[in-house]
């Protein structure tokens, strides 16, 4: 008899939930100093507005506010989240106090596993060891002086990448040029400039089983760290184990945490201090207690996670750019044969001197931010932004995106025009409605390191190589799922090598 009245359990509990929310949702109403909340659509009960969410995010999200305003609010289950699409309320949330208030960051099962227990610099809480962590990435890691000491590293791995797209343009000898599909090369070229100055490690591809390893678990903390997960947002979920999401979470944090601590046993053994995390290690001998294996671990997988797909996105999105508007590509390939010519491949040094370079990246990066709704923010108490309340705990998500598109902030906002940047510093006037790696205290460490790749990959592809689209029609931009917004598609181009690879290869 128990088994038969089984199936009613589920809806019983369900209408349940849903009367006891309603009951609340009243008593709120005749509160009599009820918050004044960001204004919002109308809501289920339990889901709230997760019905309305559909890739591409950003895009979704935009499309509410002409009727909602650039604040409003929504429920993810049961989780208040509020959206803002301005510069000055980027700026009212990110500077003064309100910075303090909004550097958290909201608790999800991928930052708990992966990033051993919320302790690691990206999703780490504010405070005391939040500024160790940061001081270390940004003065230990990602300092100028640090970043030179691997030029090599990146200017032999990008010397690599053009030497497999100069064999691959010769295939069919006939023509001297081929068709290729870039993303592989360029997620495996940020791979590799990331474990060699990790590990100091040099992969060649994937031909060995340790790189099959390691590169199969990075791709695999993107695939769940960059996805959204619905029972962050309904807790009933997780006590399901729904899709079992967290059992493979745990599973490959066993597996990441078993293949970093071997990576760092296996640096412990070497006497010099070459690499990134050769300098961890000496920092350990002098603190052992911070620095501890685990903190060495974090730093690593949050190298990981926010330097590979972000660079290599970036690196696509540019090329599908500049197959769609070649006048900018000539203009960026004259000016390259202008300040480094075609008898030496271009370097570092050099990139200063391209500013129709720079500017194309910078036209990129806005209409295709690395991070297009930012990285979710958490205030730690109750506050106020435009005029509304923000309740502690809310889920903040800068719509960066929408904001470079405004059209009430950039002229044209749609289209690519490097020239927009010309004479520009970025920094002064575009301050806060030019966000690709965020803003305030949470802004991105690894930009810098970020530029070096971009630029170079992009400056060398385009001195060494002809571009062309496959076929007649312009490349295909639409936008990927993701937080990191990659292309839906992968990108392919016919590639013809320059004499100048003829020359010095």
């Amino acid at each position: 008899m128990e088994e038969t009245w089984q199936w009613l359990y589920p809806p019983l509990f369900l209408l349940s939930l849903f009367l006891l929310i309603k009951f609340l949702t009243h008593l709120l109403r005749k509160s009599p100093n009820p918050k004044k909340l960001p204004p919002s659509p109308p809501a289920f009960p339990i889901i709230g507005h997760l019905h309305h969410l559909k890739e591409p995010l950003p895009q979704t999200l935009h499309n509410l506010s002409p009727k909602y305003g650039p604040i409003f609010s929504l429920l993810f289950g049961s989780c208040r989240v509020v959206v803002i699409e301005s510069p000055s309320l980027i700026q009212e949330c990110f500077s003064g106090k309100n910075d303090v208030t909004f550097a958290n960051r909201p608790f999800q099962i991928v930052s708990k596993h992966i990033g051993y227990n919320f302790t690691t610099v990206v999703n780490v809480p504010y405070g005391e060891h939040w500024r160790r962590l940061r001081k270390v990435i940004t003065s230990e890691i990602f300092s100028p002086h640090q970043l030179s000491r691997f030029t090599e590293v990146r200017r032999e791995e990008v010397k690599e990448l053009l030497e497999k797209l100069h064999q691959k343009s010769r295939q069919n000898s006939s023509v001297g040029k081929a068709k290729v599909e870039l993303r592989p090369f360029f997620g495996e070229l940020v791979f590799k400039v990331l474990v060699r100055m990790l590990t100091g490690k040099k992969y060649y591809g994937q031909n060995s089983e340790e790189a099959t390893k390691f590169m199969d678990i990075v791709y695999e903390i993107h695939k769940h760290a960059t996805t959204s997960n619905p029972a962050d947002f309904i807790p009933i979920l997780r006590l399901v184990n729904y899709q079992g999401f967290e059992k493979r979470i745990k599973k490959l944090a066993h597996r990441v945490d078993t293949f970093l601590q071997s990576l760092i046993m296996e640096r412990r053994t070497y006497n010099y201090k070459h690499t990134i995390i050769d300098h961890l290690l000496s920092l350990q001998q002098s603190d052992p207690k911070f620095f501890s294996d685990v903190t060495i671990k974090g730093f690593i997988v949050s190298i990981l996670i926010a330097g590979h797909n972000t660079t290599s996105n970036t690196i696509e999105w540019v090329m599908s750019l500049l197959l769609n508007h070649p006048e900018e590509l000539s203009k960026a390939r004259n000016e390259i044969n202008t300040h480094v010519g075609d008898d030496r491949l271009i370097e570092e040094l050099d990139l200063s001197k391209l500013q129709y370079l720079n500017n194309i990246i910078f036209e990129t990066l806005r209409l295709y931010p690395v991070a297009p709704l930012l990285l979710p923010h958490m205030p730690s108490q109750d506050c106020e932004i435009g005029g509304f309340k923000i309740p502690q705990g809310t889920m903040l998500l800068g719509n960066a995106w929408a904001i470079h598109r405004d059209p009430n902030l950039w002229e044209d906002p749609t289209n690519f025009k490097p020239e927009r940047f010309q004479g520009i510093d970025v920094n002064v006037c575009y301050n806060y409605k030019y966000i690709p790696f965020g803003v305030g205290r949470r802004t991105c460490p690894g930009e810098a390191l970020a530029s070096r790749v971009i630029r170079l990959v992009v400056a060398s592809l385009i001195q060494c190589f002809e571009w062309e689209r496959v076929g007649e029609e312009k490349v295909e931009m639409t936008e990927g799922t993701g937080t990191t917004m990659p292309r839906a598609e992968p990108l392919e181009a016919i590639c013809k090598a320059r004499p100048i690879m003829e020359t010095l290869f």
